[in-house]
């Protein structure tokens, strides 16, 4: 495969072969004129071997001209077989690619599962274990309960039920006494639980009668305060309130006059005769100053809502002392007693009584200092533990 220029000497050959083709057509085509027209034997001669020369030239340029189309198609076949190889190691790279991809997430879902399925696992497991673990909490208690009560009902004596009944009656003291603030019923019920106590005659319990006798003394010195009378007593004066004669206008005090007198002076006849017409003039028409402020009567308006305010005091003074609240308890029966004194008639004898009664009774306490604790409740709680604490002690020896 030469170029022109490399080899100028081709180019007429090449140019040749079509004329040595045509040349031979024009032989075929005259052989038959040329052999009735020229017999020269020479010419005949110098022509076939022409042509045979031409003829291999012509198969020498068809061999290179195959030879370099089949370079050309192997080229190509080549560049095609390469690009084909090519084209599917992309497609295989890009199949490899998508199955690790694929197996990337099948590894991923795989571990995914795994992980539930690890967390499923440890999650029953620890269901399981609480399970049983309340089971045998359950089981320990009711095998303590078990062994407190055949202990109780092995080893209990019959003195022990005295000593259940007064830290009954203990705790009961001690409702009645904080919850209720009944001193009373508490002091009665201390002193029926050392009834008890001292029933069971044991000198070991020395201790719990002494801290029970300084409790009773404590509940004993506290004051009692009669709740309901005191009540009682409140309503009573609700009630009078309406029957209270209300005070006419006050008016203030009318000055001192001293009367005239006529003197002996005979001098004196004219202010004398003054004197004496005026004290006849006085047995007529009477002029009286007063000096001060006037205090009018109420409206039947407000003589109704001076009644309700006045019932609405002693209603807050009965809520006083319910509630123990010694300054509020105070302060409405002295508001009370202020109305009473200024608004009513005084020189009632009605109206005396109950200002006295308002005045008495602002003077009761209602506020009581209790005790905050009572030392009984923890010494005999300590005592029956003690004690049952002994008794299965001494149950667990004997089946050793």
């Amino acid at each position: 495969m030469t170029s022109k220029k490399d080899n100028p000497q081709q180019e007429p050959e090449q140019s040749s072969v079509p004329a040595a083709d045509s040349s031979m057509q024009t032989s075929a085509h005259d052989a038959n004129g040329a052999k009735a027209a020229n017999a020269d034997g020479e010419a005949a001669a110098a022509k076939p071997a022409d042509s045979e020369t031409s003829v291999t030239e012509k198969q020498a340029k068809r061999g290179v001209k195959l030879g370099t189309i089949a370079i050309v198609l192997a080229i190509l076949f080549g560049g095609g077989l390469t690009l084909h190889s090519q084209q599917q190691q992309a497609q295989y790279q890009a199949q490899i690619k998508a199955l690790q991809t694929e197996l990337a997430q099948t590894r991923a879902s795989i571990d995914q599962k795994l992980a539930d399925a690890k967390q499923q696992a440890v999650e029953h497991a620890n269901e399981v274990t609480h399970r049983a673990e309340v089971v045998l909490t359950q089981q320990q208690k009711t095998i303590e309960s078990l062994q407190v009560a055949v202990a109780d009902m092995k080893g209990r004596r019959p003195n022990d039920w005295l000593l259940a009944e007064a830290d009954y009656l203990v705790k009961l003291a001690g409702r009645k006494l904080f919850l209720e603030h009944d001193v009373e019923s508490a002091t009665q019920l201390m002193e029926s639980a050392d009834q008890r106590i001292a029933a069971l005659n044991d000198p070991s319990l020395t201790p719990l009668r002494k801290a029970m006798a300084n409790d009773i003394t404590k509940l004993k010195t506290i004051p009692l305060l009669d709740r309901d009378g005191l009540v009682l007593r409140l309503i009573s004066l609700q009630q009078q309130v309406d029957h209270l004669p209300l005070a006419n206008a006050i008016l203030p005090h009318a000055a001192e006059q001293q009367p005239p007198t006529v003197s002996q002076d005979i001098n004196n006849w004219q202010q004398n005769l003054m004197t004496s017409l005026k004290d006849f003039a006085d047995n007529f028409i009477t002029f009286r100053t007063r000096d001060g402020n006037v205090v009018p009567l109420l409206s039947p308006e407000q003589h109704f809502y001076l009644k309700e305010n006045l019932k609405a005091k002693l209603e807050t003074a009965i809520k006083a002392v319910y509630a123990e609240n010694q300054e509020m308890y105070t302060t409405a029966l002295s508001t009370a007693a202020q109305w009473s004194g200024s608004f009513f008639n005084l020189d009632d004898s009605q109206v005396t009584a109950f200002s006295s009664t308002l005045e008495q009774l602002g003077k009761q306490k209602v506020q009581v200092e209790y005790p905050v604790k009572l030392e009984t409740q923890k010494q005999l709680s300590d005592v029956i533990s003690e004690r049952l604490r002994r008794s299965i002690s001494s149950m667990t020896t004997e089946e050793k």
